[in-house]
């Protein structure tokens, strides 16, 4: 019988691609485009100088495929802090069994409301996983969530897992969610924004038109992973991360959790008083918020109402029990998260220190001691290592090809294929090259300021409305970004998740092949159509 060969490990398939990378910088010319620096929506951004490509000499890569690791570490040393400050964090959250008695609380839940006939018919679970994914799906759309959905990861798996489904899942409730509404932005600044605003058009119009595609979008995204959810749950054997699962995640259940004592040391009270009084300060310092969404904005005193949600519950928790009041600190770190990333334009920085601060709160809540605490937290690190590892060694990609010089001359030759083709095709291979720039280019912000000074002026030739280039970089940013390995998000998800990429991919490939179509079939309006904004 002949043996099987064994599956490449992510690391190596990902050095493969390191390798692949550099063998193009010695058969792609080198070639690069003139930049400026432009005022997009008052922030100063790197853009192309349209019409300025030249050819230069050739810097092909040879033994740079080993340095290229150390780049790109570097390049992404703040997603790999990130990662390895969420999972030591979460570590000590974990050690007091709190998420482990959330998820056996809310199953328990579930299946005294699954007898109502609504739920019956449609499926309690179906319900709540549509709600969920449609929240993280309005945040992808609304603010750009994308790195933030690592945190989320540890909470979903296993939720996904004792639910009786699998790891993918779990996945698809947070990082797949937001890359629906990421793909289908309504008001995500960070690409519809600079595109908008680089295409000198205004910011945010045509938005009756992607509001469509948004649910359009949702709608096939969710029936999609409500069905495979429906398969895995009926035959846990065809999930294709089964052994990983089992390896990872199931030995890990929550086995006598039920027989668990409840308890609320002193320290679990002191830790409530001291972050009380912490926040009351905040409350008065930041008596108003300003929440940003698009062009408009609203502000109100967001952060004293969560301070005196915060303490309310806070002493209701803590006389039940001290894991319900370390869930209660979880679920308040997500608040404040929203409110600093859209209140307050916070990034990976202030999100890994809330939920570092969330993690030593949970530690001196459950009486542990500094000693323990630095000993979980390094067992959460040493955890989460290769997640973070890997990462870097997915960045080493990109370091390749630009220190080849080929992006640009890839970006020029592509765009020269549109010259001769029609409205709808030219659209269309507009939508192919920001898919297939957007493999190796996974920044939405990095992106357009690549491709729009030169898409946008090129419309106009051709007749295509601005509008219609903005959306076919939108559909083009947003659908890949769930499969290439050049995304340190992506990868830093699977590693969380602890999915191996070959695997992630055979699942994926055909969900992006029905997204990639269902984006050609919406791109097709905007140029045969009256649409508002276009």
């Amino acid at each position: 019988m002949k043996k099987k060969r064994p599956i490449p490990h992510t690391f190596v398939i990902v050095f493969y691609i390191i390798v692949f990378a550099a063998l193009l910088t010695w058969i792609i010319p080198g070639g690069s485009y003139n930049r400026e620096i432009k005022n997009v929506n008052g922030v100063d951004r790197e853009v192309i100088v349209n019409n300025s490509f030249h050819y230069n000499e050739n810097s092909p890569q040879s033994w740079e495929i080993f340095s290229a690791f150390f780049k790109g570490f570097v390049d992404k040393a703040d997603i790999i802090v990130f990662i390895l400050m969420i999972g030591g964090a979460f570590w000590i959250l974990n050690d007091s069994k709190s998420i482990d008695i959330g998820i056996l609380s809310f199953l328990k839940k579930t299946k005294k409301i699954e007898h109502l006939k609504f739920f019956k018919l449609v499926g309690i679970n179906n319900v709540i996983f549509t709600l969920i994914i449609l929240m993280f799906s309005i945040f992808g759309a609304v603010f750009g969530m994308s790195e933030e959905t690592i945190a989320f990861v540890i909470i979903f798996v296993p939720l996904a897992i004792s639910m009786g489904y699998d790891s993918i899942v779990g996945v698809n409730l947070c990082f797949i969610a937001a890359a629906l509404g990421f793909a289908g932005a309504l008001l995500n600044p960070f690409t519809i924004g600079i595109a908008q605003g680089l295409s000198g058009i205004p910011l945010f119009s045509g938005i009756e038109y992607r509001l469509f595609c948004w649910v359009v979008i949702n709608i096939v995204g969710i029936t999609y992973i409500l069905r495979y959810a429906k398969k895995i749950k009926k035959n846990p054997e065809l999930s294709l991360v089964k052994e990983d699962d089992d390896e990872n995640w199931r030995n890990k259940e929550v086995g006598d959790i039920e027989h668990i004592k409840y308890y609320t040391p002193i320290s679990a009270w002191i830790v409530f008083i001291i972050s009380s009084f912490a926040l009351t300060i905040f409350a008065f310092i930041y008596k108003s918020t300003t929440l940003s969404i698009g062009n408009a904005s609203m502000s109100f005193p967001i952060i004293p109402i969560l301070t005196g949600l915060y303490i309310i519950t806070g002493f209701f928790t803590l006389r039940k029990s001290v894991h319900f009041y370390i869930l209660n600190i979880l679920l308040f770190t997500i608040f404040f998260l929203i409110v600093g990333v859209m209140g307050y334009q916070w990034y990976i920085m202030e999100i890994a220190t809330l939920f570092f601060i969330m993690g030593l709160a949970a530690g001196i809540a459950n009486n542990k001691s500094p000693n323990n605490i630095t000993r979980l937290f390094l067992e959460g690190v040493k955890d989460i290592a290769s997640a973070a590892l890997i990462v870097g060694l997915a960045g080493g990609i990109i370091i390749v090809l630009q220190e080849g010089g080929i992006i640009d001359t890839i970006l020029h030759s592509v765009s020269q294929s549109m010259k001769t083709v029609g409205k709808v095709g030219s659209v269309s291979i507009m939508y192919g090259i920001q898919t297939m720039i957007n493999l190796i280019i996974p920044s939405g912000s990095a992106k357009a300021a690549l491709t729009m000074p030169i898409m946008a002026p090129f419309s106009d030739l051709i007749g295509i409305s601005r509008q219609a280039t903005v959306m076919a970089y939108q559909f083009g940013d947003g659908f890949t970004n769930i499969i290439t390995p050049t995304s340190g998000v992506l990868i830093g998800v699977l590693g969380v998740a602890k999915i191996p990429y070959e695997k992630w991919f055979k699942w994926v490939f055909p969900f992006i092949i029905i997204m990639v179509i269902l984006g050609f079939l919406l791109l097709i309006p905007t140029v045969t159509m009256k649409l508002n904004g276009f």
